[in-house]
């Protein structure tokens, strides 16, 4: 991949994840509900940030073209 193009896919990556784990959008699940006997709100929160982790891991061991 080409490091310019990769950089941009890091670069949107960071601000998906500041957009998701922002005020406005984490205060969605905010609600006093449980998941399988767990809180909502923590539960969204670890999702979040495990797809973030796994979402860079793909770009970053992608094969290069």
């Amino acid at each position: 991949m080409k490091p310019r193009l990769e950089s941009q896919r890091l670069l949107a990556l960071f601000a998906a994840g500041c957009l998701l784990l922002n005020y406005p959008l984490i205060a969605l699940w905010n609600r006093d509900l449980l998941l399988w006997g767990l809180p909502l709100f923590p539960l969204a929160l670890f999702a979040l940030w495990g797809l973030l982790i796994a979402a860079l891991a793909c770009l970053m061991e992608r094969q290069p073209d």
